[in-house]
């Protein structure tokens, strides 16, 4: 059901405004937000009442909006922070180069480096909270869960770059993208029922953390649905130097496929001892685990003839999906050196999602901490002209993220090291998958 949380400039106007007003919500004229909840109506044709000018607030001083940060700009996870954040920029030096948000308040970015770790996470949450509005981008599933009780403490949201499913109900959060528990059991339906992979013994290598506990649970309801006993979850800590005991026991427990859930360097790691001992499973890659760089120099004939990565969207420069032209063109544009890289696409449309949710709380006429919370419950959807899924929002009890996949293969000739096997795969395992409250 349409939602018209009618707003009002001065209580003089009321009477006016609530005779004047249409059911049929407000206009989007800006194409880059990807969704027609995202710019305020200006009043002319019928429609929703604008709201004033959102008053100065913690990281907004009536003309510039402030934006945090959280992520590795250094250590192993840079590889995936650094294009990420990029992407983030990319966008919104394009919103700001059309005038900002709303058309009148440009964005800028406070990036601090977490070093992808739980406690300089922490530390720079707290130093960099009191003067964002939000933060744009907090990376990795272990810091979302060191800093979020702070930041229901403190009123503040966030978008987080990682996809467990834990944060669709967290009022703090705006998710976006299928999950990785999404990615897990659409990709083990394909490998039974299409990649050959019916009678297979499935196994997981995974991180030890919350982000390997998120491949698991994918792993375990695939299980259930599809009528699989899997194997061993074979664990590993971030930045192992050596896999050769990991992949032992994954070899003497005679996986013939192994969902990988880990970042570039540990997956790339994995790998390479894997090719080095000779052992050949179907390797699942969840897609925090791959990076092109690490695949294609001596890895990459075995990468391609083994490995499978489960991701979202469609091949770099695919121009039958509407938001790649864009994309690619702001990428030139403000990209410097960046290139193609399926970390800067997400953080590209992480940035669209942001832009939505601050087009939301102008048009209330907000953007302190508590109106953008607000605001984040009134977007109906967040749309990614093709991206990623469009994310159902709403009410945070109402959210359903993307539940489509993208099967990938390892192709060192394609811009980003990966060409879609099958894209739109959805399971009805994944369909039956619940999301707790």
């Amino acid at each position: 059901m349409k939602k018209q949380p009618w707003l009002r400039l001065l209580a003089l106007l009321m009477a006016l405004a609530l005779a004047a007003a249409a059911c049929g919500g407000s206009s989007d004229d800006d194409d880059d937000a990807g969704s027609d909840t995202t710019a305020a109506d200006d009043g002319g044709d019928g429609g929703e009442e604008p709201a004033g000018d959102p008053e100065p607030t913690a990281g907004f001083d009536g003309t510039t909006i402030k934006l945090g940060v959280l992520t590795p700009t250094s250590g192993s996870a840079s590889i995936i922070g650094k294009p990420l954040t990029t992407g983030n920029q990319v966008y919104f030096d394009k919103v700001n180069a059309a005038g900002g948000v709303a058309g009148k308040y440009k964005v800028e970015l406070d990036v601090r480096d977490t070093a992808y770790t739980e406690a300089t996470a922490i530390q720079e949450y707290n130093a960099s909270k009191d003067g964002v509005v939000m933060y744009a981008q907090i990376l990795g599933t272990a810091i979302i869960k060191a800093v979020l009780s702070q930041m229901m403490q403190d009123q503040i949201a966030g978008s987080p770059a990682t996809l467990d499913a834990d944060w669709i109900r967290e009022p703090n959060l705006v998710p976006l993208g299928a999950p990785y528990q999404m990615q897990v059991i659409n990709g083990i339906d394909w490998y039974i029922n299409e990649g050959g992979g019916e009678g297979k013994k499935i196994c997981s290598l995974a991180q030890d953390d919350p982000y390997g506990d998120a491949g698991q649970e994918g792993i375990d309801h695939a299980a259930e649905e599809l009528g699989f006993e899997p194997g061993p979850r074979v664990d590993f800590a971030v930045a192992t130097a050596d896999f050769t005991t990991q992949i032992n026991q994954l070899e003497s427990e005679a996986c013939e496929a192994v969902v990988l859930v880990a970042t570039p360097l540990d997956a790339a790691g994995a790998l390479g001892k894997a090719a080095q001992a000779g052992y050949t499973p179907q390797w699942l890659v969840v897609s925090p685990g791959f990076l092109k760089l690490l695949y294609a120099g001596d890895l990459a004939p075995y990468a391609t003839e083994h490995v499978k990565v489960l991701s979202e969207g469609g091949n770099w420069g695919d121009e039958s999906i509407p938001g790649m032209t864009t994309m690619i063109a702001d990428l030139e544009q403000y990209g410097g050196e960046q290139g193609p890289d399926p970390y800067f696409a997400f953080g590209y449309a992480q940035a669209m999602a942001v832009h939505q949710i601050l087009e939301k709380a102008v048009e209330m006429g907000d953007l302190s901490r508590e109106g953008i919370l607000a605001a984040i419950q009134e977007v109906e959807s967040l749309s990614f002209d093709d991206l990623l899924g469009d994310y159902t929002y709403g009410p945070v009890e109402e959210r359903d993220p993307p539940r489509t996949n993208t099967i990938f293969a390892f192709d060192p000739a394609a811009p980003t090291g990966l060409t879609a096997v099958v894209t739109g795969y959805e399971s009805d395992a994944a369909g039956s998958f619940e999301f707790d409250g």
